[in-house]
């Protein structure tokens, strides 16, 4: 009886043990396919914080930024051009006879310590840097010029898109070009300012409109930084997030799926304090060729309308909103008619802080 009750005992035991094995291997199974069905799907519903508050940006580029090449009158009193054909518009100068060259006052200084005509620029063109050997022309006593034309920082004002857990911030909805070139800087770094609108610029049939604010570059009215300038905005981080967010009730982000024609709003403060205009989602392209002209969208709010014109400069940045999501920001305005403009779809720009 004995042997009987403990063979009794020990299956009972062995059934208990791969009943509540078998278990945990059936829940740790479950939950691992679906971790694998979660990181698999695209990020939906991601919640930030919607901006819609105007800032002052300061760029510096990475190098010194080429215009263009112009002639220079040596000491016979001929106009020469010796950079002509070798430098281009867009290229940036790193480096004069290999020593590093990081804005334009260390290029004007190391062109002022020239004592021979040859010199090697070396260029960042495109995804390549190559060196140019050129030369500089003789002016006047131990004074030389190269011929180019340069640039080396970018100001302006936008408007923030949203900021999300991690104090990263999205704005613009479109990168910043060069005004000659009209390419894409390259940057090195850059800063966020606070501003103050000063004055609106009315859009117009052929003429677009535009926001003055007044911005003074100083540490205390620093914001931020911007690390990168893209196609989709400008990024970087928000070190003063109360100065610049006094609502910070997060939403959810759509997916451009999500997006319906019809009724939505944007965040703007172009009457001095943030505010929701109405405005209609006309069209919906999730193929567009440029990705920040997914959406085109039209201004309906009246007030928006008799202040603005509709779209104007400045406002690039603003959140789009739809149904209590974000869906996207504004991002350009259609010359012909500032009640219309584009706007980019917000997965766009997310994928720039992840």
């Amino acid at each position: 009886m004995r042997k009987y009750w403990y063979r009794r005992i020990l299956i009972m035991v062995l059934v208990f043990v791969a009943a509540t094995g078998g278990s945990w291997y059936l829940i740790h199974g479950y939950e691992e396919q679906f971790d694998r069905e979660v990181s698999a799907k695209p990020a939906e519903g991601t919640m930030v914080i919607p901006g819609g508050m105007p800032v002052g940006i300061y760029l510096e580029t990475e190098g010194v930024m080429v215009l263009g090449t112009g002639a220079v009158e040596g000491l016979d009193g001929n106009p020469e051009e010796p950079a002509r054909n070798l430098v281009r518009a867009g290229d940036y100068i790193l480096e004069l006879d290999g020593r590093k060259v990081r804005d334009k006052k260390e290029l004007i200084r190391e062109v002022e310590a020239l004592r021979d005509e040859n010199v090697v620029l070396t260029l960042q063109r495109g995804g390549e840097t190559i060196d140019v050997r050129t030369r500089a022309v003789l002016c006047g006593p131990e004074e030389y010029k190269l011929g180019i034309w340069v640039r080396d920082n970018a100001q302006g004002l936008g408007t923030v898109t949203f900021l999300n857990g991690d104090s990263r911030f999205g704005a613009l909805g479109h990168g910043i070009h060069d005004m000659d070139t009209g390419k894409l800087l390259a940057i090195s770094r850059g800063t966020l300012y606070s501003t103050s609108i000063k004055d609106i610029q009315k859009g117009a049939d052929g003429t677009p409109g535009g926001m003055e604010g007044i911005i003074i570059y100083n540490n205390y009215n620093v914001l931020g930084t911007i690390e990168q300038n893209t196609e989709e905005g400008i990024y970087g981080e928000i070190g003063r997030i109360d100065t610049l967010f006094s609502d910070q009730v997060p939403v959810e982000t759509a997916a451009k799926e999500e997006i319906r024609e019809g009724a939505a709003t944007i965040r703007c403060a172009v009457e001095g304090e943030v505010k929701e205009y109405d405005i209609e989602i006309t069209k919906i392209d999730t193929h567009a060729k440029e990705a920040n002209k997914g959406l085109e969208i039209r201004v309906t709010d009246q007030d928006l309308l008799s202040v603005t014109g509709g779209i104007v400069q400045g406002m690039s940045g603003s959140p789009i909103l739809q149904d209590g999501k974000l869906v996207g920001a504004v991002t350009h305005v259609f010359v012909s008619d500032p009640a219309r403009g584009y706007g980019i779809f917000i997965e766009n720009m997310l994928k720039n802080v992840e």
